[in-house]
């Protein structure tokens, strides 16, 4: 490395926060698509020296000890395979995922909270097949009726997601930045169009 290049690390540290690596589980999948697993340089390069992880590939910036000069990785892939959980978490962001980030009565996108399909007031828990995403306006013309009182329709109905159909409504929000190593593992079990 040049030492103008080796300078800018120590001026500027921050400039290797930009070098996150692609964690793939065992069988070279990510551990998860939204958020999309990713480490911190630091993390990759801590593995990849304790034989935790193989690097597939490397960006082409180096990090250098007094007697060891390392690629940063760009991608990594665990050599034992974590199991998936087989129950997927009932939390606020979960429940979006699973809902696309839209309002599951008029389909519009941003802002959102959640409604009981049947109110709480009615008797409804908070379960998945019970609890939607909703933009407020929907949330509050709803109120306390049922959907049907209400006059207006579920665009699908609730379902308990499994953490394989989490990992597919995820591939469809990629990250802003995807690196080009990145692509080949990101989507190679999508459903190929005909």
């Amino acid at each position: 490395m040049h030492p103008a290049e080796t300078n800018r690390f120590i001026w500027q540290p921050a400039a290797l926060k930009r070098f996150p690596a692609l964690v793939l589980n065992a069988d070279f999948r990510p551990l998860s698509y939204f958020p999309l697993s990713l480490w911190p340089w630091e993390e990759s390069v801590k593995a990849a020296y304790l034989d935790r992880v193989v690097v597939i590939a490397s960006y082409d910036e180096c990090v250098h000890s007094p007697s060891t000069t390392l690629r940063i990785p760009s991608v990594v892939v665990l050599k034992d395979f974590v199991k998936p959980r087989p129950k997927t978490a009932f939390t606020r962001f979960n429940l979006f995922l699973r809902d696309g980030f839209s309002c599951q009565y008029c389909g519009k996108s941003g802002e959102m909270t959640f409604d009981h399909v049947t109110p709480r007031a009615r008797g409804g828990r908070t379960t998945w097949e019970n609890v939607v995403a909703a933009c407020s306006p929907c949330n509050l013309y709803k109120g306390a009726k049922t959907v049907k009182q209400a006059g207006m329709q579920l665009r699908k109905p609730p379902i308990q997601p499994n953490a394989e159909q989490l990992m597919a409504a995820g591939r469809k929000f990629p990250p802003n930045f995807l690196h080009d190593s990145w692509l080949d593992f990101l989507y190679w079990d999508a459903e190929l169009q005909s």
